[in-house]
């Protein structure tokens, strides 16, 4: 009898092809399939019109409304008062996203150590020497760090902020969703502040980020070191040139400064060790022993108050040279500079400022 299947194929071929085709079907699902590219995300500000009105009555603000009632006792009217009619700001929005272009050491630097920069904070030591003998005495922090802070933050005062804060703090909770937990704080620290302090929230000019005064702390860091230092009780970070000094001592005190101590110690242009390279890698959160760093870079160093550990960090040089990096040993003062912005950049130039305000 003639089988059904042509004469060339053998009767047991077709099951076994299938299955082969099963068996390759389960080996392809196998394979991780290749990651799609990112969609890129939309910035914060491309999602708002410039002057929208807030939306008061979406979930976020229904809450923070109910936090202030019940936890810090505002009435409903202070709230209506405060928050009506607040619109967003777009401007605020577009310079949160450029904030981490991170300019190199070489052109960083030079924004803040400039000669009328230098020549201001000298004067500034000798206008407000007894004043600086005070603090010192009081808070155990050096007067050319102070000064040096002063002066990179404002320009000594000159330089507060342009942006209305109220607003600026609003437009982050609203619209600026990475960061929005953190201006919720803030803002509540903000309307605290006003009221511990008899500040009208309206009207107060602060820089892009929500910080304010002549020193630039944010609501939080004035409510937590901000100081009096000028013989009433009012803490005026805007027009009393005591009171900001002192703050900035109080707040450098709390970050465990050590008066007189080093700041930094120079390291040359290569490490020896991967240990260091590791670290600066890392960043502000990696601290070695200072034996460690003594031994590998062969080099007689400054010793660490109580022995604490250093971090390393690595600032460009200009291009062209021999040399990429200059590197440096950040001691706890360093460190309690870093406290007060995260950025080692910004701790190098106050450390270099304040040498050359001593000198």
């Amino acid at each position: 009898m003639p089988s059904s299947m042509p004469a060339s194929q053998p009767p047991c071929s077709r099951p076994i092809f299938l299955l082969a085709l099963v068996l390759a079907g389960l080996l392809l699902a196998s394979i991780p399939a290749a990651p799609l590219a990112a969609e890129p995300q939309p910035l914060a500000a491309d999602l708002v019109e410039d002057g929208q009105t807030i939306d008061l009555t979406q979930e976020k603000y229904r809450q923070l409304f109910d936090e202030l009632t019940q936890k810090y006792q505002f009435r409903d009217d202070e709230l209506r008062s405060i928050f009506q009619g607040l619109t967003i700001n777009r401007t605020i929005l577009v310079l949160m996203d450029k904030q981490g272009e991170a300019k190199p050491y070489y052109s960083y630097a030079p924004m803040f150590i400039t000669p009328g920069n230098i020549k201001t904070g000298k004067e500034k030591l000798q206008q407000y020497k007894l004043l600086l003998d005070r603090i010192e005495a009081t808070f155990g922090v050096n007067r050319e760090v102070i000064v040096a802070i002063w002066g990179v933050e404002t320009r000594y005062g000159i330089r507060q902020g342009k942006y209305d804060l109220l607003q600026t703090l609003n437009t982050l909770f609203a619209a600026y969703p990475r960061r929005s937990d953190f201006y919720r704080k803030q803002l509540i620290d903000f309307l605290l502040l006003c009221r511990e302090n008899g500040i009208d929230p309206h009207g107060i000019k602060g820089s892009s980020a929500g910080a304010f005064g002549q020193m630039q702390f944010i609501p939080s860091s004035f409510r937590g070191n901000a100081v009096s230092f000028d013989g009433d009780t009012k803490r005026d970070v805007w027009n009393s040139v005591p009171d900001v000094l002192a703050s900035i001592a109080n707040y450098l005190k709390r970050a465990n400064w050590v008066f007189g101590t080093p700041l930094y110690a120079d390291l040359g242009y290569r490490l020896n060790d991967p240990q260091l390279i590791a670290a600066v890698d890392k960043g502000r959160s990696a601290r070695l022993p200072l034996d460690l760093v003594r031994q590998s870079q062969d080099l007689e160093l400054p010793p660490s108050p109580q022995d604490l550990p250093v971090t390393i960090v690595g600032l460009d040089l200009e291009p062209g040279g021999p040399y990429t990096k200059r590197y440096v040993a950040g001691y706890p003062n360093f460190q309690a500079i870093t406290a007060w912005n995260r950025s080692n950049r910004y701790a190098m130039v106050i450390c270099e400022l304040a040498e050359a305000l001593a000198r």
